[in-house]
């Protein structure tokens, strides 16, 4: 019985080892080159195993999809929860536009997974644009605790600008001028809780 009993836990480890291998290199290749560009079969060799391994794990590339968006949106929630510094929502986001100033230097940056996701998944229906839905959902939903926390008076209206600055914020940090984002976002988010500041 003892033996059997560690057979399974060894296969169920090695089955969870390959799983994040295959995710690990999932992850690398669409964020470096798109998720349209990356067949399969390209994954498949740079994790080294087989087709019928591939699909144990994952029966379609659309799973696989769904699994890496969700793998960086814990990622990206984890990091957001951790800059958050308690009563003081202009700090928390002075933070955020550090860190995303800071990631847009990086070697590698391609901007924001979940906004290259959608770019190449325009159908809502589509599993993809559902787990990029509900990311940003959960973003959208934090930058209104923020701004509930700054006390300003139109707390929905004040979380959208505060997401289109951070898309912005990713965007720029991919195509314009990296090194001078974090200031510039950083300004630009203080300005949208100013006028809750001035009244406080």
């Amino acid at each position: 019985m003892h033996a059997d009993a560690t057979g399974v836990a060894a296969r169920a480890t090695s089955g969870a080892d390959t799983r994040a291998r295959i995710l690990a290199a999932a992850s690398e290749l669409f964020y470096a080159h798109g998720i349209r560009a990356v067949s399969a079969d390209r994954i498949i060799e740079q994790v080294g195993i087989t087709k019928v391994t591939f699909y144990r794990h994952f029966r379609t590339k659309s799973d696989l999809l769904v699994a890496y968006l969700e793998q960086q949106a814990a990622a990206e929630r984890q990091w957001m929860e951790s800059i958050r510094r308690a009563g003081d929502p202009a700090g928390s986001l002075r933070t955020l536009a550090t860190d995303i100033g800071a990631a847009s230097c990086s070697p590698g940056f391609r901007g924001c997974a979940f906004i290259n996701a959608a770019a190449e998944f325009s159908d809502p229906d589509d599993p993809v644009r559902g787990a990029v839905d509900a990311h940003r959902r959960w973003m959208l939903g934090l930058f209104a605790e923020l701004a509930m926390e700054a006390g300003v008076q139109n707390i929905d209206a004040t979380a959208r600008q505060l997401m289109i600055l951070r898309d912005g914020g990713m965007v720029n940090g991919y195509l314009g001028d990296s090194a001078a984002l974090a200031d510039t976002l950083g300004a630009a988010f203080t300005a949208i809780l100013a006028p809750a500041a001035a009244t406080g």
